[in-house]
């Protein structure tokens, strides 16, 4: 049955990434087959319990019908803000299913920015639970307005007064999710309804299911791009998922791993970075054989500790069996970019590191541009990114300057500095905004930097670069969470001096031991540099 839906799916030239779960319903899938587990309690039906297709199904349609009631239409923008998973993903398809447009908020952003981004909306309301309406009470929203009920409540209505599913054309706009905000203020990134389903359509429906996505386990944000894309991997692949509503708390991760026994965990880069802190190996982690990462890259170090446990199955001429240790599957993604546009698999056998991201999807057209020609870079040679892609977002809400900014002969620039070797591969060495000029034809890559440091230093858990210009010269602070058996008063500045290049080792100033408090975060727990950039400038001033 689930290989007939996936065939079904597959021919459905409507099918996007708006209308999965009554499409799945149309073409008969099993109503009691599964649907999504949350960690939290909805309608009075449990958390850690699944909710079924069917239910889904109905509870999408209850809240439609509420929405229909308040007087959403189609096209109409209505920003979500709200803490839970659950109410994320019920929010998101009960407005779809209008036509309307999901704004999702990451419930992490301040309320000051939160009303700013609201207001530049321009929408048609504004759908709140209780917290987050508290945050905005008495907040200037502009022309939007809180609706009468908080999320949580929209369950109330009768699902049979639900209208008909929209009808989507691929080039609807389905959501708008938004960047993590490189100063403090997101950006507004609007995703169709065929951009943010290409690549399901592409390589998750007409292959085989993947070794480790029967069971999955998402830390992923859910109101980002990649939570909606997860969730409808997992429907379509009709594959168990428990979706967490928080992806910064590792030990939660880790007990919903030893409680839920996924096969497979997808997340951010953050995530794996918590999960750092713990010895794997002291948790029963022997279900997992994935782990699926998007947005940036992984550190090796923090890679290498999640292969070395669980296990995968493999394929050899006595059968299938099952053998130690597990695969990391990284790439590079953001919100623009709609999916990953590489791949690469890690193992405890593999050693293509370095911050390589792998070779390009079969969807991507992928190119390493000089910013100043737009001509491609030879091999070796670094540049920015560039790529031409079904998945890229249409663009910014109410913002055609950066849209358009952000485009340079056909390609879209995502921000991110690569270069290729001779097999195809691609490496990140830094986002653009973080990487500093040193002159004479050398740069200060951070995000590499901090890879050579995680590789070299094996008691430094994380690490983050902050490079200041002073008095016309650079100047390097290295900040460090230590590994929790490390000794803080070790004085570890020649070794990562040691871990770095010539050039650039020699603008490390201070190697400073820093609690997690001291870094500024954005709401998905990604080091905000240039604030941090910002931060130490003024410290110095102050000084």
């Amino acid at each position: 049955m689930s290989a007939n839906i996936r065939a079904a799916l597959i021919n459905d030239a409507d099918l996007g990434a708006g209308n999965v779960l009554w499409k799945l319903i149309e073409h008969g899938a099993d109503p009691d087959g599964p649907g999504i587990t949350f960690d939290v309690a909805v309608d009075g039906h449990p958390a850690w319990a699944g909710l079924t297709l069917g239910q889904l199904h109905e509870r999408v349609a209850a809240r439609a019908a509420w929405l229909r009631q308040q007087g959403v239409v189609a096209r109409d923008p209505v920003a979500v803000y709200v803490t839970t998973a659950a109410d994320t993903f019920l929010s998101f398809w009960a407005l779809t299913w209008l036509g309307a447009i999901p704004a999702l908020m990451n419930p992490n952003i301040a309320p000051d920015v939160a009303a700013e981004y609201i207001r530049k909306l321009r929408g048609a309301g504004v759908l709140a639970d209780v917290r987050h309406r508290e945050l905005l009470a008495d907040r200037d929203l502009g022309p939007l307005s809180l609706f009468g009920g908080v999320a949580a409540e929209l369950g109330v209505a009768d699902a049979a007064d639900a209208p008909p599913p929209y009808r989507h054309h691929l080039d609807d706009p389905i959501a708008i999710t938004h960047s993590s905000g490189t100063t403090r203020m997101p950006t507004a990134v609007v995703h169709s309804h065929g951009s943010l389903f290409a690549a399901t359509r592409r390589i998750r429906l007409s292959a085989p299911r993947a070794r480790g996505t029967e069971r999955i386990l998402s830390a992923l944000p859910a109101p980002h791009a990649a939570g909606i894309m997860t969730v409808n991997h997992a429907l379509c692949n009709r594959s168990d998922l428990l979706f967490l509503s928080r992806q910064d708390d590792a030990a939660a991760v880790l007990e919903a791993v030893t409680r839920w026994r996924p096969s497979g965990v997808f997340g951010f880069a953050v995530t794996w970075a918590e999960l750092a802190r713990y010895d794997l190996s002291e948790y029963d982690m022997s279900s997992v054989s994935l782990w699926f990462n998007t947005g940036d890259c992984a550190h090796e170090a923090h890679i290498r500790r999640l292969v070395a446990v669980g296990g995968r199955e493999v394929v050899t001429r006595d059968g299938v069996s099952r053998v130690a240790g597990s695969t990391f599957v990284d790439g590079i993604g953001s919100t623009e970019m709609g999916h990953s546009a590489f791949y690469i698999a890690h193992r405890v056998d593999t050693n293509r590191y370095g911050r390589c991201v792998g070779k390009a999807h079969v969807f991507a057209d992928v190119a390493v541009l000089d910013l100043a020609t737009g001509e491609e870079l030879p091999v070796g040679t670094v540049g920015h990114l560039g790529l031409k892609s079904p998945t890229l977002a249409p663009g910014y809400w109410n913002d055609s300057v950066n849209t358009y900014r952000n485009r340079l002969r056909g390609y879209y620039l995502t921000g991110d500095l690569m270069y290729r070797d001779e097999e195809g591969y691609y490496y990140h060495v830094d986002r653009a905004v973080d990487a500093v000029d040193l002159g004479d034809g050398e740069w200060l890559y951070t995000a590499m930097s901090e890879e050579r440091i995680l590789r070299t230093c094996p008691d430094i858990r994380d690490c983050t670069l902050v490079a200041v210009r002073v008095d016309g010269r650079v100047v390097t602070d290295v900040l460090v969470q230590l590994d929790a058996k490390a000794d803080p008063s070790v004085d570890r500045t020649d070794e990562v001096r040691a871990a770095l290049t010539g050039p650039v080792a020699a603008t490390v100033r201070n190697v400073l031991v820093v609690p997690d408090s001291d870094l500024v975060l954005g709401p998905t727990g990604k080091v905000r540099k240039f604030l941090m950039r910002q931060r130490h400038l003024a410290s110095m001033g102050a000084a």
